[in-house]
């Protein structure tokens, strides 16, 4: 018999492979009912947990995920807060990052576990890695100290044995189960026999502040690649797309573009008109020094500013969010420039 001071826990199924079956006569792969995860996975009865579950009905696939479905996990979670120790979503690999990235914007002053956990194969399947993300990711949202606190309280992706920030995680492989990595900043926990917590590398949540959910975005937003021989046209035809109000620029190594004067004109142009311009490296692993070549200096005169070693999905994220609040673009260039969540590290001055 569950006790009533027992852990609770409540999974959110949005969709993803994890929550496949096999159908035996088509061989094709279907969403079945997460009523009955008890019964697909009868381990978690051994948890002795208050275990609840909700389900997107339809489930989405996650390269369907957008902002009113990110705006609705918060609702879930917020109207769900005070009954539940901690959150499990399941959720498909492939938007994830963005989904956690966003989440953790959106859930102000968060003092409970959010953890994003999916699979590479279907729970249905003999070598599923679905079994062990799940069981794994509802021990970590349940877990607390003993004066109640929770150990993790941030937004977090579980995956293969290793919890990591969610707004500092990115999707690296879509064949192997260790999908997920976060190449600028280190595991929260190693899961092997034993959960391994990093305590010191854990956000500290503030009890005397309540979680305060936001639901805003602006998607007026997009991701600019460079490239060798990119051409004038197309970034200026980018820059002049109507309704535009922020870039992600993803440059070379640590933060260094073209020089070509019409590219830094057309920055330049760009960030009069109040465009924000976060510049990102291409590379996965290091951060953006744009005073350390004279082509990063070049883009910090055009007004251009540093994502440090920020994940795409996270700088993408973070300015859909700001830019929802009605900010100006000088104060979304100051937040950008701000560690609000976590999201990135800030090299001492």
């Amino acid at each position: 018999m569950i006790k009533p001071d027992y852990p609770s826990v409540l999974l959110i199924y949005t969709g993803g492979t994890i929550g496949m079956i096999e159908n035996p006569e088509t061989g094709a792969l279907e969403a079945f009912n997460f009523d009955q995860l008890q019964e697909n996975v009868p381990e978690l009865k051994r948890f002795n947990y208050r275990i609840s579950s909700y389900q997107f009905n339809p489930p989405i696939d996650s390269s369907d995920m957008e902002p009113a479905l990110w705006s609705k996990l918060v609702k879930i979670i917020h109207y769900n807060y005070d009954n539940f120790d901690g959150f499990v979503i399941l959720h498909g690999t492939d938007t994830m990052a963005y989904t956690a990235s966003a989440l953790s914007f959106m859930l102000e002053n968060l003092s409970k576990p959010v953890i994003l956990t999916g699979s590479q194969l279907p729970i249905g399947v003999l070598r599923t890695d679905g079994k062990e993300n799940l069981i794994t990711s509802i021990e970590i949202a349940a877990a607390k100290y003993p004066d109640g606190r929770a150990i993790v309280p941030e937004v977090c992706i579980f995956f293969e044995n290793l919890l990591l920030r969610g707004n500092r995680t990115t999707k690296i492989n879509a064949e192997n189960f260790n999908a997920f990595r976060s190449y600028n900043y280190p595991p929260l926990a190693t899961v092997g026999i034993h959960i391994k917590y990093e305590y010191d590398r854990i956000r500290k949540a503030d009890p005397n502040l309540p979680m305060h959910p936001h639901y805003v975005f602006d998607t007026n937003v997009l991701i600019l690649t460079i490239f060798p021989g990119i051409q004038e046209n197309v970034v200026s035809n980018i820059f002049q797309s109507p309704g535009l109000k922020a870039v992600v620029l993803k440059t070379y190594g640590s933060g260094n573009a073209p020089q070509k004067p019409w590219f830094i004109r057309l920055l330049k142009e760009a960030t009069q008109r109040g465009i924000v311009i976060v510049n990102i490296s291409q590379c996965p692993a290091g951060m953006v020094e744009m005073g350390r070549y004279e082509t990063g200096l070049h883009l910090l005169d055009a007004g251009v500013i540093s994502g440090y070693d920020a994940t795409v999905e996270s700088v993408l994220t973070k300015l859909m969010f700001l830019l929802g609040h009605n900010l100006s673009p000088k104060e979304v260039r100051t937040e950008m420039s701000r560690s609000i969540a976590g999201e990135f590290t800030r090299p001492e001055l």
